[in-house]
């Protein structure tokens, strides 16, 4: 099947269907709904290999998703990042290539620059990865369009969850029930603990609340069976926190799991909070009060924004988009 037939079908130029595939927009949208209805039904494919040569774009898109606890697409936060920025790339007419530096050749392994230049990838998503890795700035500065997502590097587009504000909020409710001896388990040291911790301490500041170091805990990112053993510590004293704050709701369930083990209820002998909003959260009993992430909206906007990049380069605005959360209300918080 070729343009030809298609023009023959119904009644226009070769070039006017061409435009109609390639959505120019000189031509009237009744004229394009109706040769992309022709082409449809008459089974046109455009060829990739010929769209490629004309365009110089192979309308692939590359996400670096490097995920430290080896949970991959069962981490449900970031495949739900994910699912929605699959969903707008191929909205737009472009597919998505994981990228790693798993792949090897005659001289060992590839970068992530590397790896992106062999798939010929048009850009690059950066989802989840240690930031600070000479691959990923590599990759950052080279002239390969980049969008990260919940980390800001100078003069690239980052698409970042309101973390601070998101916190801020979380904990002021928890202080509106009356709670005051707080204590927090964050994760890994990143951006996004950073500015979780500064909305924290904002919150407790705002109401003249002090809180022990010690009730400040590290732990890691959807990391349960550490999350279990730090709650224990926490809890093995007498002077013990009325609420804890878990760095994400997976990680609750490890927590939970060490709450019970102590022969504690949740929320009447501990309240508890989480963060994320992710599905599981509203399957436990008790349900999790929590900070629900706009994963549809930071996916959307992260393959939006590459796109824009990758085809409109000189007019992009290189800039910060901040995606607002909203609090998710379970059952884990008691009112004092």
């Amino acid at each position: 099947m070729s343009l030809k037939d298609i023009a023959s079908r119904c009644g226009v130029s070769v070039a006017t269907v061409s435009k109609a595939l390639n959505d120019q927009q000189d031509i009237s949208q009744e004229t394009r709904d109706r040769i992309r209805t022709a082409a449809g039904e008459m089974g046109y494919m455009a060829n990739a290999a010929a769209r490629t040569l004309k365009t110089n774009h192979s309308y692939n898109i590359g996400v670096l998703f490097v995920d430290r606890r080896s949970s991959g697409l069962a981490h449900e936060y970031f495949s739900s990042v994910l699912d929605s920025l699959r969903v707008e790339a191929e909205n737009s007419g472009y597919d998505i290539t994981f990228i790693n530096n798993l792949a090897r050749d005659c001289s060992g392994s590839r970068s992530y620059l590397q790896h992106c230049l062999y798939r010929g990838v048009d850009g690059v998503v950066i989802a989840s990865v240690d930031y600070t890795d000479p691959m990923v700035i590599e990759l950052v500065n080279s002239g390969l369009p980049v969008v990260t997502i919940d980390h800001v590097f100078n003069n690239r587009i980052a698409i970042v969850s309101d973390n601070i504000q998101g916190m801020q909020n979380l904990t002021q409710y928890v202080i509106g029930k009356g709670h005051r001896k707080l204590a927090l388990i964050h994760g890994e040291e990143t951006a996004v603990t950073e500015n979780r911790l500064t909305g924290f301490y904002r919150a407790c500041a705002e109401a003249g609340i002090t809180v022990p170091e010690c009730w400040i805990r590290e732990s890691a990112f959807h990391d349960s069976d550490r999350c279990y053993e730090v709650t224990k510590e926490l809890l093995s004293s007498r002077d013990r926190p009325s609420c804890i704050f878990f760095p994400d709701d997976y990680s609750f369930i490890g927590a939970m799991n060490a709450i019970r083990e102590l022969g504690l209820r949740i929320p009447e002998d501990v309240s508890a909070v989480g963060y994320d909003g992710i599905q599981l959260s509203q399957m436990i009993s008790p349900r999790l009060t929590t900070w629900r992430q706009d994963t549809k909206e930071l996916g959307r906007l992260a393959a939006a924004s590459l796109i824009e990049l990758i085809e409109h380069p000189k007019t992009a605005i290189l800039d910060r988009h901040i995606v607002s959360g909203s609090l998710l209300e379970g059952e884990s918080v008691l009112q004092l």
